[in-house]
């Protein structure tokens, strides 16, 4: 496919760093659009031509990349992903203001949120839509558009994070938000109409936070461009942006499509670092020693900061010979939340378990690997109230798509629990194709049968 490289927009501030933009000719038809055959093939047929190992390379979390596609297929595909006249039908279902709906528009450098309570109802959305040159806004669509669920759930597969979206529905001569940044990655899809975008640079690169930024404070902007059906955006958190829809034009539907928040270094160190102290303090009497009396009550800990140190010291070299990392709570957080497989029908085949039930004899192999997670964690004994370690194995076959990415709805985790001494079978099943029941590395039969029963009865595995 023929493509061309060349500097965005129409010059760039001294010191910034160039986003890429690519132009695409036409090329194939709505088949070749996207790859749904692998979440790597997914993502790759997304950035399309850009390579995966030079998008991480040179892109992700450094700058942003812009592919403008001159193709009447994909500018179809994408359109069918969410139009403005999908809001009627998803209207009657019950949308509210606030949960599912957010009605804004930017005035004088603010946001002016025009919700009204409760219901949405469709003509007065239009209303505003065009009399009060409204943005808009449509809270994580994956729930009721097959595509971007289908979408997101390879990708969430693909990052090993949460993946979400949200459509940006705004009239001809309008801007709905003000220049801010979020705490994202940021993939933007133009579905409807075009779209201008002026990029500048992070005040606070990777930024942890969303924040509104002030004009006066962002200067020139370092990448000036027009979005138009079919083209793709991805900038990294941090970056400061805003976008209007040119006046004179039709409206504009883009979908922003955003992943890793919360899922940094720092994170990770957080979530793991409790269950290091709880090891280290079991075998190291200094960690179990109190600390000096008062330390509380002090205004300042800088007496103890030398102390400190030597504790992370310790840590840091327990940690170089540690295998399993007890996660507190991310990677539970992410496999309760995140999409469930995209399938057709009623998903039937996620909550009972088909297929011939496995016996001593059986082979059998893991399915859905890429919906569950193996980790180590601490079990709270009811009865004497010891912890002890244990295998959990969680899975996200029957979480409920309607709830994803809502923050306040109530989810549950499915799963299951063994103990420490299970670890190596559990590794002979997810590390190979297919396994013999009869050699997994467990001492009884009846502990081999066990294990695989209770994997079946969870729809992860099956015989062979």
């Amino acid at each position: 496919m023929p493509k061309k490289a060349k500097p965005t927009g129409n010059g760039k501030e001294e010191g910034s760093v160039p986003c890429k933009q690519v132009k695409i000719e036409a090329a194939g038809g709505p088949s070749s659009i996207l790859n749904f055959e692998s979440p790597s093939d997914l993502f790759e047929s997304l950035i399309s031509p850009i390579k995966t190992e030079t998008f991480f390379r040179e892109f992700w979390e450094k700058k942003p990349l812009l592919i403008q596609r001159d193709d009447p297929a994909v500018a179809t595909y994408y359109r069918s992903l969410f139009r403005l006249s999908d809001l009627k039908s998803l209207c009657s279902r019950g949308m509210y203001y606030g949960r599912d709906i957010n009605v804004c528009r930017c005035v004088n450098g603010k946001k002016k949120v025009l919700n009204k309570d409760g219901k949405v109802h469709f003509l007065q959305l239009r209303k505003d839509f065009d009399q009060k040159r409204a943005t808009i806004q449509f809270h994580q669509p994956q729930r009721f558009k097959d595509e971007l669920w289908r979408i997101q759930e390879k990708l969430e597969c693909y990052f090993g994070s949460l993946v979400g979206s949200n459509v940006y529905i705004t009239p001809a001569g309008s801007q709905g938000l003000p220049p801010h940044y979020d705490d994202v990655e940021v993939f933007i899809l133009q579905l409807e109409g075009e779209k201008h975008w002026c990029l500048y640079h992070p005040t606070v690169p990777l930024a942890r936070e969303y924040s509104v930024e002030a004009e006066d404070r962002i200067g020139r902007p370092t990448h000036e461009f027009t979005l138009k059906p079919g083209d793709f955006l991805y900038f990294p958190r941090g970056t400061i942006h805003q976008a209007d829809t040119p006046p004179g034009l039709a409206h504009s539907t883009h979908v922003t499509i955003s992943t890793y928040q919360n899922n940094s270094w720092g994170d990770f160190l957080l979530d793991t670092m409790s269950g290091l102290v709880f090891d280290t303090a079991k075998e190291d009497l200094e960690f179990r020693a109190g600390i000096p009396r008062q330390l509380l009550l002090q205004v300042e800990a800088t007496a103890v900061a030398t102390r400190l140190s030597g504790f992370l010291r310790t840590l840091a070299d327990r940690l170089e010979g540690t295998k399993e990392l007890l996660s507190a709570d991310m990677k539970k957080d992410f496999v309760m939340n995140r999409l469930p497989p995209y399938h057709m029908g009623d998903g039937s085949e996620f909550s009972t378990p088909g297929g011939q039930l496995p016996k001593l004899d059986s082979t059998v192999r893991l399915q859905f690997k890429d919906h569950t997670i193996l980790t180590v964690g601490l079990h709270q004994d009811q009865c004497d109230e010891t912890q002890e370690k244990m295998i959990y194995i969680y899975h996200s076959l029957k979480n409920r798509r309607e709830t994803h990415m809502m923050g306040n709805e109530e989810t549950e985790s499915h799963g299951l629990r063994f103990p420490l001494s299970h670890m190596d079978a559990l590794k002979q099943i997810w590390g190979h194709p297919a396994v013999s029941v009869k050699n997994l590395k467990l001492p009884t039969d009846e502990e081999k049968e066990n294990l695989v029963l209770s994997l079946w009865t969870e729809c992860l595995i099956q015989v062979v």
